[in-house]
């Protein structure tokens, strides 16, 4: 599953971080690698783009790119 289809309260690990060039290394720069754990806090009305916390700090993402990243879900 990708990062974009993760709901407010979702948790997961990231598994692939997908893009190429320039969009790849913004993530990669971003602290958004393989391993990391993600949650997902809010979504903005029309659900882009979403607020993420990892790594002890929030981030905002937009959807395109969160496709992006490959996602394994926590287990509820």
């Amino acid at each position: 599953m990708s990062l974009d289809q993760l709901k407010p309260g979702d948790a997961g690990v990231i598994k692939i971080v997908g893009g190429s060039g320039a969009l790849r290394r913004r993530l990669l720069d971003m602290g958004l690698t393989p391993g990391t754990r993600i949650s997902v806090r809010k979504l903005a009305p029309f659900g882009d783009p979403m607020e993420l916390h990892l790594r002890g700090y929030e981030l905002t993402l937009r959807g395109d790119d969160a496709r992006h990243i490959q996602m394994a879900k926590d287990p509820a």
